[in-house]
């Protein structure tokens, strides 16, 4: 049997940029990336906290240090710039692993820097 866990998340970022005529993904600041663990075209769930609104994308990587939180495509009709949303990465586990796995938590502030991290 394979347990569905949250692997990371990243809480309260800002979208900074919506892109409707890109392809589809969320641009996400690489060391936000890292720090919550993401890997490039990985699929995120993402919530916007101001609309309730909840979907799904896959992460492309945006420049270190440039805070940019971009939806692109059509994800980008799903939130506007200001919007605070949580992005998580979900991963499968067997019974033994989830006992004892630690999901990587990164709380963003308004300009998504990072204000905390458990990596």
């Amino acid at each position: 049997m394979n347990i569905t866990l949250m692997k990371g998340k990243i809480h309260r970022a800002s979208v900074t940029e919506a892109d409707l005529h890109y392809e589809g993904s969320i641009s996400i600041d690489r060391a936000l990336l890292d720090a919550a663990g993401f890997l490039i075209y990985e699929r995120v769930e993402i919530y916007n906290m101001d609309t309730g609104v909840r979907f799904a994308t896959y992460v492309i990587e945006a420049p270190r240090g440039s805070g940019i939180i971009g939806l692109n495509g059509a994800a980008a009709r799903f939130a506007m710039p200001g919007d605070k949303i949580t992005v998580i990465a979900y991963a499968s586990f067997d019974e033994a692993e989830a006992k004892t796995f630690q999901p990587r938590v990164v709380l963003a502030d308004r300009n998504n820097s990072i204000l905390t991290h458990n990596t």
